[in-house]
């Protein structure tokens, strides 16, 4: 018996399509915080019934990326203090970690790939670019932690940046920053050095020193 045709592959298909490219444009701080999203908006975005764009936001409100009041109304995150230093503490307990783990793996190309990444951090920062900014600075923390072969811990971390990216945007214009991060140059110099205790101190810094400015 010829098997019936599946109608819901190409709904799954749509809906990890915009899944992942809104999930993208909220780590990367492409969406400011407390900004408001319709599943008809999404839709309309990403050329998608509504079908594809709720299950999209459903998944997206599960990692906390976004937000569902009781009325209904989604939004992207707007944390408190708490939920800040929350991260930060994650952040802080888990990427050391997995700097440790890569570097045992810390050839020469990676550092010469990082070192080429960092090039590209400073750019976006002489343009002010704050989105250019946050995918690079995170393309250079997730380029080092691909080497720690730790693929749970860096899922986590993962959630960790999704949750943050809005806040991210919100920092990046509060710090007016007008150079590169210098702790980048700090993990590099350790990476080269095989300098383990400096590693976990300059990335511990480096992800947890900015975004403890934003609580007041």
């Amino acid at each position: 018996m010829k098997a019936l045709p599946r109608p819901t592959d190409q709904t799954v298909v749509a809906h990890e399509r915009v899944y992942r490219a809104l999930r993208t444009r909220i780590m990367h701080g492409d969406i400011p915080p407390g900004e408001p999203l319709t599943l008809r908006g999404i839709g309309k975005t990403y050329g998608v019934s509504m079908t594809p764009a709720r299950e999209a936001v459903r998944r997206l409100v599960a990692e906390g990326a976004l937000f569902l009041s009781s009325s209904g109304r989604v939004s992207t995150a707007v944390l408190s203090n708490e939920r800040i230093e929350e991260l930060a503490t994650l952040r802080a307990l888990l990427e050391p970690e997995l700097a440790t783990r890569a570097l045992p793996r810390a050839h020469f190309a990676l550092i010469e790939r990082l070192e080429t990444i960092n090039v590209g951090v400073s750019q976006m920062v002489a343009r002010h670019d704050a989105t250019g900014y946050i995918r690079m600075n995170l393309e250079f923390h997730r380029t080092l932690y691909l080497r720690a072969q730790a693929p749970a811990i860096l899922a986590i971390v993962e959630t960790v940046w999704l949750q943050l990216g809005p806040t991210m945007r919100a920092l990046y214009g509060r710090l007016n920053r007008t150079e590169p991060p210098q702790h980048h140059r700090l993990i590099l110099a350790a990476l080269k050095a095989g300098d383990d205790p400096g590693l976990r101190l300059s990335v511990r810094t480096d992800v947890t020193q900015g975004l403890r400015m934003l609580k007041g």
